[in-house]
């Protein structure tokens, strides 16, 4: 089974700061993680080679310093990890992010299970992994908790709001992992050594022979950020208790009609 496991380097910190200038992300001086969701993603990734065989592959776009989250996918199992930068991808919302890395997973398929976390800390739109899977033309399931393989078949357990889902589809499929849906394994002292003398290979724009490249960076990004703010916090809440839960939804839509929140 070919495993291929999208993960991302994002600032450790709650208050995310935009270059006025090109609206993009600072990372200067903030240091950076794994993105905790991308995680999970790995994990799953790691539990399905442990029970079906086969080999997982890490992947990220970003600059050079990324390659500390892929040394990290490496330590803790990871068969292999390369990295997609490029200045032509600069700037890139989730739409190019997305077109670029599924150019990049085509030039290292075939591929059976594309897995990434339900979104990003740093971006929190939970856009990019799904869009993958729309340009790949590959099956879809978000939110899972676990995921079985039986022949050509997967059976996933996903998350909804009403509880537990159990879904069925075929491969290749792309899915997107929860917090809840494993706790991720620490990295083998043995893992850490042998991720520091792994090798990580770039893949470049030139690597990728007929890629669109109006799709890429700033000028392939339909979205642009205009501003960024960090939401003050308060104190001030109400708890509605009621005797029953339809009399709780009752006072609480009163409550909102009241201030004309309705």
């Amino acid at each position: 089974m070919n495993i291929i496991v999208c993960i991302k380097q994002v600032p450790d910190t709650t208050e995310i700061k935009i270059d006025p200038v090109k609206n993009t992300l600072i990372r200067a001086g903030v240091p950076s993680i794994m993105n905790p969701f991308d995680k999970n993603a790995l994990e799953t990734g790691l539990q399905l080679k442990d029970q079906y065989g086969g080999k997982v592959t890490a992947i990220s776009m970003g600059p050079p310093q990324a390659k500390a989250v892929l040394r990290e996918a490496l330590s803790m199992g990871a068969d292999e990890a390369y990295l997609v930068t490029d200045r032509a991808f600069g700037g890139s919302d989730t739409y190019a992010t997305s077109y670029i890395l599924s150019k990049a997973i085509e030039k290292l398929g075939p591929f059976d299970v594309i897995l990434g976390g339900k979104q990003a800390i740093d971006g929190d739109t939970g856009q990019t992994a799904p869009s993958i899977a729309e340009h790949l033309g590959a099956n879809r399931l978000s939110y899972i908790l676990d995921l079985k393989v039986d022949g050509e078949k997967v059976i996933a357990r996903r998350q909804v709001e009403e509880g537990i889902e159990i879904v069925e589809t075929s491969l290749p499929v792309l899915c997107t992992a929860t917090k809840e849906s494993n706790k991720p394994r620490y990295a083998t002292v043995r893992g850490k050594i042998a991720s520091l003398k792994a090798e990580i290979p770039e893949i470049k724009l030139e690597d990728l022979p007929g890629a669109d490249i109006s799709k890429m960076g700033l000028k392939g990004s339909p979205t642009k950020v205009k501003a960024t703010f960090t939401p003050q916090r308060t104190a001030n809440g109400v708890v509605i208790r009621e005797d029953t839960p339809e009399q709780t939804a009752g006072s609480l839509i009163n409550r909102l009609d009241d201030a004309k929140l309705l």
